[in-house]
């Protein structure tokens, strides 16, 4: 019947045959009124993760027009578990005591669960490897993360494994009483050679997945940066340190700066104009890279119980070192 709706028997889709009367309209509007359940904001995170079809067609954009007599579903997700389950995943361990953990976090792992990555997180390896004491330190959902790396951002992380430990490795991190570097390979080469970037930090009000220096309603933030290597004028090896330690910090502040960091899905948006003085090979397998290349190489701290100094680098993965070998040596 058109306008009806019905729940597939066989997946669990909801599914509805648009009236005349919506055609032209907007499908995250549409189904958002079709199915009460569920907000506009969901409706476009499903449809972004391809869970909302029109016939047998994937939905690509919500701002897509309804027609009028097709049929469209809608094929929520299973509800996600209250509690991350332990699962065996390997995961490089620099140091450990009775109550942190320092490891060198693979490129590729998502440090937490979150929509569209419920598991396989270094979240669930944790509970696996800590054991069940761990399940509740600093909360149900992201027990001991005490600050994260993106999913595509390799190198140093601590995580704590008591509730006390939990508590003093954030006051570190919001007393900014730690070292931090990070190896980053961006397009372009800074003027000064070495310098700071200010400039706060807040959700693209354009675009909810990115983040941006924002004049209003920012929060403060404060990258340091220095020249470790170039190559044709175009390509530059850089090492970030934070004060801060805003959402996509780096990315964000560097990005800003006409230096955005190769393979950055979010804010390499455009073929850069220097690419154009590289070599077009090596140009095209910097273009390829599929992750931003950035590494979280230092990690230094004074261990809260002990008072002892603690300070942990990693040399970048093999993807990351892959793409200096093509530059040139001498690059870290």
């Amino acid at each position: 019947m058109v306008g009806g709706s019905a729940r597939g028997a066989d997946c669990g889709a909801l599914t509805i045959l648009a009236p005349r009367d919506a055609a032209g309209q907007r499908v995250d509007r549409f189904l958002a009124a079709s199915f009460p359940a569920f907000s506009r904001a969901r409706i476009q995170a499903l449809i972004a993760g391809g869970a909302v079809h029109c016939g047998e067609a994937a939905l690509l954009d919500a701002a897509t027009p309804v027609r009028a007599g097709e049929r469209y579903s809608l094929t929520p997700p299973p509800p996600a578990p209250a509690r991350p389950a332990p699962q065996a995943i390997p995961f490089p361990i620099l140091f450990e005591d009775e109550e942190l953990l320092v490891l060198d976090k693979p490129a590729g792992l998502v440090v937490h669960p979150a929509p569209g990555n419920q598991d396989g997180t270094l979240v669930n390896a944790l509970l696996a490897h800590c054991g069940a004491a761990f399940a509740g330190i600093g909360g149900e959902k992201r027990p001991g993360i005490v600050h994260r790396l993106d999913k595509d951002t390799s190198g140093v992380m601590v995580v704590a494994k008591t509730e006390w430990m939990m508590a003093r490795l954030g006051e570190i991190f919001a007393t900014r009483t730690l070292e931090r570097a990070y190896l980053a390979l961006a397009w372009g080469l800074p003027a000064p050679a070495a310098g700071s970037i200010e400039g706060a930090i807040g959700r693209d009000p354009r675009d909810r997945k990115r983040m941006a220096v924002r004049a209003t309603g920012g929060k403060p933030a404060l990258t340091h940066y220095r020249l470790r290597q170039s190559w044709f004028g175009a390509v530059s090896l850089l090492e970030c340190r934070l004060t801060t330690g805003r959402t996509h910090q780096i990315r964000v502040h560097l990005a800003t700066h006409g230096h955005p960091l190769i393979g950055d899905p979010l804010y390499l948006r455009r073929v850069p104009g220097a690419a154009k003085a590289v070599p077009a090979e090596i140009r095209a397998r910097l273009l390829d890279f599929p992750r931003q290349a950035l590494h979280a190489a230092e990690l230094g701290f004074i261990h809260p119980r002990s008072g002892a100094k603690l300070a942990f680098s990693t040399r970048p993965p093999a993807d990351f070192q892959a793409l200096v070998g093509i530059l040139g040596a001498g690059g870290y």
